[in-house]
């Protein structure tokens, strides 16, 4: 799983030693907070996906984790399975259009971005305390009462 820092200044996409050499990349993904446009969170990444990978690691359906690109710019995906995630658009970012990762912290992420962070870098989960918003549960309907069944004539 993907682990999401945020501090003040940026937001990180912190890759395990296996994601790294997926993506054919040495670095975790470093976003600016203010290249940040639009956050929107998602049931299935995989639908988000525009271009080829380069480079990067496609297995259809399991695994895309690198760089997309598509008519001159570039996505960085880090999706697996069909899991919910999350679509960072971004405005200004040096090397990137969009960031598309596969989370399960994704409101998490959405709420943290709304605080004010401090210096230090921490996992959006930790930051988005509180209770998250769930939608409650449909109210189930009273049991119908049956008539009871009419005892056999007798004469």
């Amino acid at each position: 799983m993907v682990t999401l820092l945020l501090d003040s200044a940026q937001l990180e996409v912190v890759l395990s030693g296996v994601e790294h050499a997926l993506a054919f990349r040495k670095r975790n993904v470093m976003i600016d907070r203010s290249a940040i446009a639009k956050v929107q969170l998602t049931d299935d990444a995989w639908t988000w996906l525009r271009g080829v990978p380069g480079p990067g690691t496609h297995v259809p359906g399991t695994v895309a984790i690198g760089t997309w690109k598509h008519a001159g710019a570039a996505d960085f995906v880090l999706i697996r399975r069909h899991r919910p995630g999350v679509v960072i658009d971004l405005a200004g970012h040096d090397e990137f259009e969009r960031i598309i990762v596969s989370t399960r912290h994704g409101l998490a992420l959405v709420q943290a971005l709304r605080l004010d962070v401090d210096e230090q870098a921490a996992d959006v989960a930790d930051l988005a305390t509180g209770t998250i918003p769930v939608a409650p549960a449909p109210a189930k309907k009273p049991a119908r009462k049956r008539a009871p069944k009419a005892a056999p004539a007798t004469g």
